[in-house]
């Protein structure tokens, strides 16, 4: 990819089912983890990433993301007057002044691959970054996606992310073969398959939620048909793209946290906790009690 990643696209429309009754009224994305929602650490990693522009996919009963990124007047000149200047920043710094969002409604739950299509207006002709929120991947160096973003520019191809996965599990994801390696975390991918049995499996390399894809994706996924339920899943036009261009499977640095779940988002919580040092007596406590 000749060009640096400057859009990322969010798919946010999903009901959060696993969160219920909470998701109710609260987006799952918006789901705090210590004092930040999910969304925001996606964000932050987009943002490290180069992208100036963040494209959220959401439907047209979630308002939460988008109020969260507007500009919070009210709130603003109350911490101002009061001179609660730390605060005011923290509101501010949700969104970096040079980044903008757009907001594109998916009008049915048609996938993935359905979600990622909508923001074709909106991406172009450029290359683009996918993120699901749900996967919180934390590294005190540059983050998976500008991991993943060098790789494309240095080699000229798609990139997606994958890590091992427990040989049961492949059921939960889409998961790849590879080929020739290209540096000592990608290898080429030479065929996909979406959420294999394990006997089915060609390999335990799942996807994870981190893609850099070119913008011709977007005219495989228009010939792309629907499986099972009327989607369109993002991992067929992949495989249609394979047949294009390089597309490469990627060992990002960092440590993933699957928050789509509640195990996860507790891990996810604990993790973060024991690293601040006003909150990590505190975990140890509990743990001591129990």
């Amino acid at each position: 990819m000749s060009k640096r990643l400057r859009k990322v696209v969010f798919p946010v429309a999903g009901l959060g089912t696993r969160f219920l009754p909470a998701t109710k009224v609260v987006a799952k994305e918006m789901l705090p983890v210590l004092d930040r929602p999910l969304i925001q650490y996606a964000v932050d990693e987009a943002v490290d990433a180069g992208a100036d522009t963040l494209i959220f996919v959401t439907n047209r009963y979630k308002h939460a993301i988008a109020d969260y990124f507007d500009k919070a007047y009210e709130l603003e000149a109350k911490l101002e007057e009061k001179g609660k200047d730390a605060l005011l920043a923290l509101v501010r710094s949700t969104l970096p002044s040079h980044v903008r969002a757009i907001f594109v409604t998916q009008p049915e739950a048609l996938g993935l691959g359905h979600a990622v299509l909508c923001a074709k207006p909106v991406v172009g002709d450029e290359p683009f970054g996918v993120m699901l929120p749900d996967d919180l991947i934390l590294h005190d160096g540059v983050g998976a996606l500008g991991q993943m973003a060098e790789a494309a520019l240095t080699h000229d191809a798609g990139v997606i992310a994958v890590e091992e996965v427990p040989n049961d599990q492949t059921h939960k994801y889409g998961i790849v073969a590879t080929g020739d390696e290209v540096d000592e975390r990608a290898a080429k991918i030479r065929h996909m398959v979406e959420k294999p049995n394990p006997e089915d499996a060609p390999s335990n390399l799942g996807v994870v939620g981190r893609y850099v894809l070119p913008s011709r994706i977007f005219d495989l996924l228009e010939q792309t048909r629907p499986g099972s339920g009327g989607e369109i899943q993002l991992t067929d036009a992949i495989e249609g793209l394979l047949h294009q261009q390089s597309v490469l499977a990627y060992r990002f640095q960092g440590q993933r946290f699957d928050c789509g779940n509640k195990r996860g988002l507790v891990r996810a919580t604990l993790h973060l906790a024991l690293r601040d040092p006003e909150l990590a007596s505190a975990v140890h406590e509990v743990l001591a009690d129990h």
